[in-house]
Parts: C-alpha cells; sequence; structure tokens
C-alpha cells in the first residue's frame, strides 16, 4: 500500500486514497475511491507503474470522474489501461474527442453513494462528486480549495470562466446540502495548505460561514 497515496486521516482509512500533486495536471490532486461495485478515479494521478500497480492491487478502475478540463491529464491512457468509463461533464467532452465518454448535464447518479453534481465557473463543465458515506464527502475538484489557513474557497484566477457562476454554484451546494450531509470536502489542489491533513473537516460549517457577496468584489489572481 502506498503510505503517501492513503488519505492522512481515519475517516476512511482503507477506502479513500489521495495520490500526491502530478505535473500532467498542473499539481492537481486525484482520489481514488475503493467500492465492492466497482472503484472510482477522481481526477487523473501521474500515469506510473507505481500508482497503475496500486489501483489494480485494489480490483482496478472502473470509473475516471474528470472533475474539470484541467483534470484530464492523461485519461486516454488509464482507459486504455483499466478498461474504465469516462464520466464528464457534457460541455467538456469536446477536449477527449477520441474517447468512449458518459456526460451529463447537470447531475449524474453513479449508483446509490455517489452523486455527481454540475458546479460550472472555475470551468465550464467543472463539477463535484459527492460520497455519502462517512457524513458526506464532497471531492471538490478546483471549484473549492483551502486558502493558506486551511479554509475551502472558491479562487478566482486570469483562467476562470466565470466568477459570478462560480459563487452561484457555492450557493447551490449549501441548498442541496447541510451540515448533516456533508462533513468533510477533498480539494483536487493546494493540500499542502491542510498541513498532512490531506481532508477539510467540518465542511459544510466552513462553507456558510464564506461571506460570498464579498467573494463576488475579489479581483483575480494573475
Amino acid at each position: 500500500m502506498r503510505e503517501d497515496a492513503k488519505a492522512s486521516t481515519d475517516f476512511a482509512l482503507d477506502t479513500i486514497f489521495a495520490f500526491p500533486p502530478n505535473r500532467d495536471t498542473l499539481g492537481g490532486t486525484a482520489y481514488f475511491i475503493v467500492r465492492n461495485e466497482g472503484n472510482i478515479l477522481v481526477d487523473c494521478p501521474a500515469f506510473d507503474q507505481i500508482n497503475q500497480d496500486f489501483m489494480r492491487s485494489h480490483g482496478g478502475v472502473s470509473w475516471l470522474f474528470l472533475t474539470h478540463r484541467g483534470a484530464i491529464g492523461r485519461a486516454a491512457e488509464f482507459q486504455k489501461n483499466f478498461n474504465c468509463n469516462i464520466l464528464i461533464q457534457e460541455q467538456e467532452a469536446y477536449l477527449l474527442p477520441e474517447l468512449a465518454l458518459t456526460t451529463f448535464h447537470q447531475e449524474f447518479t453513479l449508483n446509490s453513494a455517489i452523486q455527481i453534481i454540475w458546479t460550472p465557473g472555475h470551468s465550464p463543465g467543472s463539477s463535484c462528486l459527492y460520497y455519502k458515506e462517512f457524513g458526506g464527502v464532497l471531492f471538490s475538484g478546483r471549484h473549492l480549495i483551502p486558502n493558506q489557513q486551511g479554509e475551502p474557497v472558491p479562487l478566482r484566477t486570469a483562467k476562470t470562466f466565470h466568477w459570478t457562476r462560480q459563487i452561484k454554484s457555492i450557493k447551490n451546494l449549501l441548498k442541496s446540502f447541510s451540515r448533516e450531509t456533508i462533513l468533510y470536502i477533498c480539494p483536487g489542489a493546494n493540500i499542502g495548505y491542510l498541513r498532512g491533513k490531506r481532508v477539510i473537516d467540518n465542511a459544510y460549517e466552513r462553507l456558510e460561514n464564506l461571506d460570498l457577496e464579498a467573494l463576488l468584489q475579489v479581483q483575480a489572481i494573475i
């Protein structure tokens, strides 16, 4: 078992793993959810032999879910080697023209425990994966990432697709969930700010504390 791949919290010690950030996705963090019904890879980790062997030792990959276009990495190689389904929001499917894809518009139910939610803003097809186990885990891609204090925030950059929509997407998450249904966030970047925790706890409460109206006025980071 890869120690650097294991989420360093005991909330899901043997079923959710975080891979080290990799250059193919500009420092993005991918996650691996192990389930009897089939394993889900959230975004692309580095396509190296160690990662491939690790995933095969846990039963392979049934689904590769891409949270946004910047997380595509080497998705083609993952599909070829694991014969996995690739799930991506319909507006970004054009970026993978040669691959067999499953697309969705606003929501997609993968199984009884996993739901995909379109959260546009960071990119046109930016989406989150909600896992209802362990008190509720939101895999947020780059829609929500930790700031220097480890708080989940949206980050406005020069490449942000639509900032107002991104803030609206946070509001929609707050309407759809509660403190009882989202306990953790697994962010797709900036995990160094979590100082080894790899997850953001008390997640819904932290989102409630965001001043969304003030965030609307934030200028882009170049």
